[in-house]
């Protein structure tokens, strides 16, 4: 358990005081949406919550228990959103890293092989296919025919595509391709060359595997030498963002969608022309929002000052989120003629999680379906006609709550509405099985 070893200060921290289970009261606006975790909504019992799993890991780092099926449920039940990561460093500040912890507990078990059947097969999938969906290789660019992409040598942008468009929602990146074609924009795609960019490795903590990935993409970049590298997939733009440049060497702009729409919006290479008159609220992604802040490396020690105040030395950075990407899909909405925008109660960095990610849809997907419910619940109350968001994985799981529930509110992927504000009728989302 060596790495969990250098967390354990961090653990002995906690209190237990539940503060990791609700957004911070200044930003409650009323009780029904005042829950941050949709493991500990769905289960009510504190071992399911942030605070819960970093006791567990304590526990299991004293020795004073084993790894029993039901520990292993406990720990894989979170899609490591990183919700009670800020509630609690709204208060401790950088005493307690619940999300590093987090994912160090779950690379400690993947090293021992207690982790899920299903997890241990994605990662097979991932390292024979090329993805989660053990998918064929030759058909991941499928998606692309009859849109007469061209190849260049050089190309000045990349588009990314990601498994989840590729291979289950081919709507999202058709759309996005037609938008950057509209715009007049010079770009490429992978098709069957692109793979996985090793998110569900890296999540679940099979951290070799996604090292693999991570050093494959690298090298297929840095061969094309694009430099501005553009993704839809709120996971692989976390990926790439974030987590890619603390293991390899990134020499590509990575933006998301919405970033470089808002950039060809103040270019005039895009231009609303058409109303759109739908009520629509926007689904902050996490890995798009408060998991899409750099987390700086910090090597220092621990003080204690007048007998008992612990301060870290240098100082360290508190990463709490508000570096993610809130206000570009913002402004395109807002932007489009006709369109009503109504904000939902628990938005940006206090967005609450669809509860797909991190392993959860493929191994608990009923708790990722408990997750889209309440989501969709809160977008409801809003009067708002279309949910809307820029995240393939949290689209797919809303997609199939409300196939199965038969409820009217429309799951609706931003470059619909973007494509359709430029006069062209986009594709609905449509899952492919």
């Amino acid at each position: 358990m060596e790495g969990l070893k250098k967390y354990k200060a961090h653990m002995e921290r906690c209190s237990r005081c539940s503060i990791c289970k609700w957004l911070p009261i200044t930003v409650v606006k009323g009780w029904r949406f005042a829950q941050n975790c949709p493991a500990i909504m769905k289960y009510n019992f504190h071992a399911y919550s942030g605070g819960g799993k970093i006791i567990a890991a304590l526990g299991l780092l004293e020795g004073k228990y084993d790894i029993t099926e039901k520990f292993v449920d406990v720990v894989y039940q979170c899609s490591l959103c990183g919700a009670c990561d800020l509630a609690c460093k709204i208060y401790t500040r950088e005493l307690i890293e619940p999300l590093e912890i987090l994912e160090a507990l779950r690379r400690e078990m993947f090293m021992e092989g207690r982790v899920p059947e299903r997890h241990k097969r994605m990662v097979e999938d991932v390292r024979k296919h090329g993805n989660p969906y053990a998918e064929p290789k030759g058909r991941r660019g499928e998606w692309a025919r009859g849109l007469e992409i061209g190849k260049e040598g050089k190309p000045e942008v990349l588009y990314f595509a990601g498994c989840t468009p590729s291979y289950r929602l081919p709507s999202v990146a058709r759309n996005t391709i037609r938008v950057l074609k509209k715009a007049g924009v010079s770009f490429a795609i992978l098709g069957e060359e692109e793979t996985c960019c090793g998110s569900t490795l890296h999540k679940i903590g099979a951290e070799e595997a996604f090292k693999e990935q991570a050093k494959k993409n690298v090298e297929i970049l840095d061969r094309l030498g694009a430099k501005v590298m553009v993704t839809q997939c709120a996971g692989c733009y976390r990926m790439f963002k974030v987590v890619y440049p603390e293991v390899v060497r990134m020499n590509v702009e990575v933006l998301h969608i919405s970033e470089y729409v808002e950039r060809l919006l103040e270019e005039g290479k895009i231009k609303f022309a058409k109303e759109v008159p739908l009520k629509v609220t926007w689904h902050d992604p996490c890995h798009l929002g408060r998991l899409a802040e750099p987390r700086p490396k910090w090597e220092g020690r621990w003080e204690k000052i007048y007998g008992h105040v612990i301060i870290s030395e240098p100082r360290k950075k508190v990463v709490y989120g508000t570096g993610g990407v809130y206000e570009p899909p913002r402004r395109i909405l807002r932007a489009i003629p006709g369109l009503s925008f109504v904000e939902m109660w628990r938005i940006k960095e206090y967005s609450f999680c669809c509860a797909a990610g991190g392993g959860v849809r493929a191994a608990y997907p009923d708790l990722a379906h408990f997750g889209a419910r309440e989501r969709l619940e809160e977008a409801r109350a809003t009067g708002a006609e279309a949910l809307v968001t820029s995240c393939p994985f949290c689209e797919l799981n809303f997609l199939e709550v409300v196939e199965e529930g038969g409820w009217e509110m429309k799951v609706m992927d931003l470059s619909e509405l973007i494509l359709e504000a430029m006069g062209e009728a986009p594709e609905g989302l449509e899952v492919r099985r």
